[in-house]
């Protein structure tokens, strides 16, 4: 009698998993119940279980924590078959627990049909296992030994660039099994990071089985990518199938055409990887064929002119016509049927003739614009087209709001250098910030926040210091006397000149002067000026 074990904190699913497995099987199951995963993990302590049915969340100790355990006190090979039950929001992070060498995935609610397959699966293979003898185990130790010499072999051709295959790999493309077929697969999480190859086998075993009985070569190339050649599509649709079966959206398929010779295994590998680029176009192309890729694809002149408008039109007020023009350059009506070429010529462009020169003429933006830029730059840093699409508007109206800041600053900056001219040139007039303002077409508020920004003092204060300047100026080069220097320079008394000198200098007007003059020439007359 198998032992099984049902991990879930819902009292009802336990038990009604209980009585499904044990009406369809009578007394082949043992069956034990944990509420949660430290419960299990003393069970199977205590006596260890052959199959375990655990759910993902969990309080006290949630499943995967479970699994990790489990693996740490398992030896490799010998520890308990495990099937995960996950509700729609976990599955993502319920695919995560393949390097625990999970079984199966069951989505809530079970299906009873699903549940059994999975079961008898499990004890078939464990049937196959008790019956495989020492000479069968080192006979497939060899092969898969031979197995990964080839795949060694035939993964350092795909990083060759039109280099003569050495003999090693001439001998292996000459086992390949004509036609052949080959495709590249990826997985992305909804986080958009990649699965690493390793993981994807996995979880394509989960679906699939063993992927030696169905593909000749499994290989990795050198971004990561799952490459595995078969005898035609076939099992490549097959995966595809039971990737939706399963409603796991992330795997992305692409088929090269049908290989003919050994010589045509390279440029069948770049046809799979062109057609794995294609699922970029929209998140629903999850599969990609070559052939349906060479004909009817739509594609445009290169939009040169509608660049120059969009480049013109930064830095102004035109947002919604700005968008609207980025939509005619990419031809988004058209997306699903657009030659990718099309859209990488584009983003080219885009980043040559708009947003270089945009940094090339303003300088460089903020970080967060420039860190922006760097990930905009290349549209395959994007899961999809649409990624990259919201991505590049949210720069271009960055950009758009930088450049009307820089216009704004120079605008400014000239409006302040007219007021400080006209100041320079009337400060001998009764004269007052309204004035001003009014001179350079600015609100009094804004102009008051926009002088102060500029000079770093008040207009008061500022206005006082060129008056004083001009005194000062007037009192060492003329004999005027210091009511006429006051009237001069714009004060409206003596005694508001005789108190600003002294709260700007230190001292009065006439002892200014009187330092500026050797004390044994004044004469008694001259005290006026003093």
């Amino acid at each position: 009698m198998k032992k099984l074990l049902i991990v879930d904190d819902e009292r009802m699913i336990r038990q009604g998993l209980k009585a499904m497995i044990e009406r369809e099987y009578p007394s082949l199951y043992s069956i034990a119940l944990a509420g949660n995963g430290a419960e299990a993990l003393e069970l199977f302590r205590q006596e260890p279980k052959d199959i375990i049915i655990t759910d993902i969340r969990m309080p006290v100790m949630d499943g995967i924590t479970l699994l990790e355990h489990l693996s740490a006190e398992s030896a490799p090979g010998k520890g308990p078959a495990v099937v995960i039950l996950s509700g729609h929001d976990d599955f993502e992070y319920a695919k995560s627990a393949i390097r625990h060498r999970v079984k199966d995935y069951l989505l809530k609610p079970i299906r009873r049909e699903e549940l059994f397959e999975t079961l008898e699966q499990i004890n078939l293979e464990r049937s196959g296992k008790e019956q495989e003898s020492g000479v069968q185990q080192l006979e497939q130790e060899t092969e898969g030994y031979l197995r990964e010499l080839r795949a060694t072999r035939l993964q350092r051709l795909l990083l060759q660039q039109e280099v003569q295959p050495s003999p090693e790999q001439q001998e292996e493309l000459g086992r390949l099994q004509l036609p052949f077929t080959v495709g590249v697969l990826n997985y992305y999480y909804n986080d958009g990071t990649r699965m690493k190859p390793g993981e994807v086998q996995g979880l394509l075993e989960r679906l699939s089985g063993p992927l030696e009985e169905h593909f000749s070569e499994i290989l990795t190339d050198w971004e990561g990518k799952l490459v595995l050649v078969s005898g035609g599509r076939d099992p490549f649709r097959n995966l595809y199938r039971l990737a939706e079966t399963k409603e796991i959206k992330g795997l992305l398929i692409g088929v090269a055409e049908a290989g003919h010779s050994p010589g045509e295994f390279q440029s069948c590998y770049k046809q799979a990887c062109r057609a794995l680029q294609y699922t970029f176009l929209s998140p629903q192309a999850s599969f990609m064929d070559y052939a349906s890729i060479r004909s009817d694809r739509l594609s445009f002149p290169s939009p040169d002119e509608e660049l120059r408008k969009l480049l013109n039109m930064l830095g102004t007020e035109r947002e919604k016509e700005l968008k609207s023009l980025l939509g005619t350059i990419f031809h988004t009506e058209h997306l699903p049927h657009l030659d990718l070429s099309y859209l990488e010529s584009v983003a080219r462009s885009m980043n040559e003739r708009v947003l270089d020169e945009v940094f090339r003429v303003h300088g460089e933006a903020s970080v967060e614009v420039l860190k922006l830029y760097r990930t905009v730059g290349d549209l395959y840093n994007y899961r999809h087209f649409h990624d990259y699409y919201r991505a590049l508007e949210h720069l271009l109206i960055s950009v758009n709001d930088y450049i009307i800041g820089i216009r704004s600053a120079h605008t400014e900056h000239a409006d302040m250098e007219a007021a400080l001219a006209y100041i320079e040139e009337h400060y001998a007039r009764p004269l007052n910030m309204a004035m001003v303002s009014n001179y350079v077409s600015l609100s009094y508020s804004y102009f008051s926040e926009a002088f102060k920004a500029y000079t770093g003092e008040s207009f008061v204060v500022y206005l006082k210091k060129v008056r004083i300047r001009h005194a000062k100026e007037l009192l060492s080069s003329s004999r005027m006397k210091l009511s006429g220097v006051s009237e001069a320079v714009g004060f409206e008394n003596s005694k508001q000149f005789t108190r600003v000198f002294k709260e700007l200098e230190g001292i009065s007007p006439g002892e200014y002067r009187a330092k500026l003059l050797d004390p044994g020439s004044i004469r008694p007359e001259d005290k006026e000026f003093y």
